[in-house]
């Protein structure tokens, strides 16, 4: 039987990727083995939003080779999209293909097993229209199930390459997402998180059919507990987005929503398109239709021309706002951005002190977000930790508020719909203790 190795970087996007890559290898009867094994293919799937992606990406491919020269090493992934030469002119490299014509990489795979001469199959993805299908029917690790609706984006923020290692956004055919959808259903996911490049961009070259349709179409199937959106713009939560919050039952209480500045400045050099106060007043929209919601979100600090009061401004929105919980990324110049070009770039060490300040309000909102909750009964589905388990039969799993709770349980309630009061209060992973199980939650994963 023939074996396949993957390694993957980068965001969430390309670990769906990777997996439908996978179930390709699989249908046509390979192995998955580890990475640090012997296999007949490795397959790398890169990332490039930060010139450290690029070189990590050399790196694995590397290790790859020296592994086992005889093997065959595939690139796909950002990288492999936006410098196909450079990946090939690394000894050992077979085949480089981009972020589309995925469904022709076991073809490649068998055309070099034949005649062993490298091929380069990427091509312009700024002509793409058409969403990519692929099929993920399970996550290995996961009781929760990603969906990939969208790919690309049209934005060009300044500090990003992205759209030009992914494409101009397009979304997946609104049928196949919903009979993607009931499959992950069937196969006993009780909760679904819809994912993309520009996951909020769904349908924007759709006719007459955008997100929130989706999302009403998705609430009427039977069976399904949850659904998380995984990012959204601001922007993109519009009148009849608020009606499927108020609405559904299924959505989940927390939102995504990447600010990335508080200053309105570095807003516009970063060529966001919203104000401080639209965000905030999006924001406020949010809450009046649905109260205790989580809004988590992403912050970069030290962008080109930040100044110290900038930066200062920016700490006061980011908590005046009150996130549920902060990501904060230090800039990183992207070679090929304009904002790489930018003068007035801010020193590391700098950069390093307003990170450390930001994270440390980051976890003050957090453990305020969780203390809000003490002594209410959430719906937590437990996540698959057979470790934590073991030692000392406790359940982890996230509530449809994001809140990350561990609780007495046992290995049946995996996967389930757990009802759980919440006892104590924390930043990072807060206590409870099960009220019941609910036993029309969809059969448990196996």
């Amino acid at each position: 039987m023939p074996s396949v190795a993957f390694y993957t970087l980068g965001c969430k996007v390309n670990f769906y990727d990777t997996e439908a890559i996978w179930q390709m290898f699989k249908n046509e009867g390979y192995e998955q083995v580890d990475f640090e094994q012997t296999a007949d293919v490795y397959l790398i799937n890169t990332c490039t939003v930060t010139n450290t992606g690029d070189k990590k990406s050399r790196q694995i491919i590397r290790r790859a080779v020296r592994r086992n020269p005889n093997a065959i090493i595939a690139v796909t992934g950002c990288y492999a999209q936006t410098s196909p030469a450079e990946i090939m002119d690394i000894p050992g490299v077979d085949l480089v293909i981009g972020n589309q014509d995925r469904e022709k990489i076991i073809p490649y795979v068998n055309q070099i097993r034949a005649q062993r001469e490298p091929i380069n199959a990427v091509r312009n993805i700024m002509k793409t229209r058409e969403f990519e299908e692929l099929d993920v029917p399970s996550f290995a690790d996961h009781t929760r199930a990603f969906l990939k609706i969208q790919e690309g984006c049209n934005n060009f923020c300044t500090f990003c390459i992205i759209p030009w290692a992914r494409g101009l956004s397009r979304s997946r055919d609104p049928q196949s997402v919903i009979n993607q959808a009931r499959q992950l259903v069937a196969a006993g996911y009780n909760e679904i998180v819809l994912t993309g490049i520009h996951t909020g961009g769904y349908g924007d070259d759709l006719e007459d059919y955008k997100l929130p349709d989706l999302l009403w179409d998705l609430d009427k199937i039977e069976g399904l507990g949850r659904i998380r959106i995984s990012s959204i713009e601001a922007s993109q939560i519009d009148d009849r987005m608020l009606e499927v919050l108020e609405g559904s039952s299924k959505m989940c209480r927390h939102f995504h929503i990447p600010i990335q500045a508080g200053n309105d400045d570095v807003l516009k050099r970063m060529r966001r398109k919203y104000t401080v106060a639209e965000f905030e007043q999006k924001i406020q929209r949010i809450r009046e239709f649905m109260p205790d919601v989580a809004i988590t979100t992403d912050v970069i600090v030290g962008f080109p021309g930040e100044t110290e009061e900038m930066f200062r401004d920016g700490y006061e929105t980011l908590k005046r706002i009150g996130f549920s919980e902060m990501h904060v990324f230090p800039y990183s110049t992207r070679t090929g951005t304009p904002a790489a070009k930018m003068e007035d770039q801010v020193d590391e060490e700098i950069k390093h002190a307003r990170v450390q300040e930001l994270i440390e309000l980051s976890e003050t909102m957090q453990q305020a977000y969780a203390e809000k909750f003490v002594g209410q009964v959430l719906d937590v589905i437990p996540e698959r930790d057979m470790e934590a388990l073991a030692v000392d039969g406790h359940l982890t799993g996230f509530a449809d508020n994001y809140l990350q709770i561990r609780f007495p349980g046992s290995q049946e309630m995996i996967g389930k719909i757990c009802r759980v009061k919440l006892t104590k209060a924390d930043a990072n992973t807060s206590e409870g203790l099960l009220v019941r199980v609910l036993d029309d939650s969809v059969q448990a994963l196996a």
